[in-house]
Order: structure tokens, then C-alpha cells, then sequence
């Protein structure tokens, strides 16, 4: 057998392949399967994302956006709401930042619900499920969340093929 091939030909080309591909997925962009009801109509259950995992490393994520995160034993797929220095608060179901209702057409299930005003800490963000009554979010478990527990934002659905589309 020559070993000089071997590497050459084979060994050195499937390790350079496996490097790049750590690279990417620890740090550029990674693939997360959407598991469950809380982000529908806007993602359904079993869908395929790729999440980008560089731009919260040039700038502050915004209102709107939707992200993956952590949380102790999970990772959660969320919308931001509010971020950091924003107050907000939900009033007869519509929620309110800094004293403005806002906008939600991505939300078709909505709660009637009245809670707050709760001022976000700096460096935090306030998450929450497109279908709110199915969704532990920042109202529950999650709390404020801190953005060094972003994994990234999703920026693309690739499966299934009839609903590809930017997220």
C-alpha cells in the first residue's frame, strides 16, 4: 500500500472536509429542525432552518427578528419582541413596547392576557412565540434572555421544498 497516496489522494482532502465543516456549523451557520406548535402559522413542526451564527457578532439583534436559543436542556425557536432598555407589557392581548402597541401579523393566536410593564435589562432580549397560547417563552420559563444565549437567527427554511422561503 502507498501511504503517500493515501494521505494525498484520501486522508489529507476527507480531514480538510471535516475541519471546514466543524468551522461552519461552530461558527458561521448551523441547520435546527423547528419541534413544535409555538412559532405557527409563521413555522410549522419539522421544518428545516439554517440559523446564522455571525451577525450578533457585528451588531445587537432587533425587535422582529427570529432566533434560536438556549436554555438550560432545550433549544428554543423565538421571535424577539422587545430588547434591551425597551419596556414592555400586554394589555387586553395586545402587547405594548415602550408605550406603543405593535404590529403583529405573524400572530393568529393570540392571548387576552394583561401583564407588566417589565423594563428589559441591557444586554438581554424579550422572546416570544408566534402562537402564544402554546408558547414557553420569555412570559414563562425563559425570562429575560440574555444574548450571549443567542445560537443565531434564522434566515432560511429549506424543508419542506413547497415552503422554501427567508424566514
Amino acid at each position: 500500500m502507498n501511504w503517500s497516496y493515501l494521505w494525498r489522494e484520501w486522508i489529507r482532502p476527507l480531514g480538510g472536509a471535516v475541519v471546514l465543516a466543524l468551522f461552519i456549523i461552530v461558527f458561521v451557520a448551523q441547520s435546527f429542525r423547528v419541534d413544535g406548535a409555538s412559532m405557527e402559522n409563521t413555522l410549522m413542526h419539522g421544518e428545516r432552518l439554517m440559523v446564522d451564527k455571525l451577525t450578533y457578532r457585528f451588531r445587537e439583534p432587533r425587535r422582529g427578528e427570529i432566533i434560536v436559543l438556549n436554555v438550560p436542556g432545550a433549544r428554543f425557536i423565538k421571535r424577539i419582541i422587545a430588547v434591551g432598555g425597551d419596556t414592555i407589557e400586554e394589555r387586553n392581548g395586545v402587547i405594548h413596547v415602550n408605550g406603543e402597541a405593535i404590529d403583529e401579523p405573524y400572530v393568529d393566536n393570540k392571548t387576552n392576557m394583561n401583564w407588566g410593564p417589565f423594563r428589559v435589562p441591557e444586554g438581554h432580549v424579550w422572546v416570544m412565540g408566534d402562537n402564544r397560547p402554546r408558547s414557553n417563552d420569555s412570559r414563562g420559563t425563559v425570562g429575560f434572555l440574555p444574548v450571549k444565549n443567542i445560537v443565531g437567527r434564522a434566515i432560511f427554511r429549506y424543508w419542506p421544498l413547497n415552503r422554501i422561503s427567508g424566514v
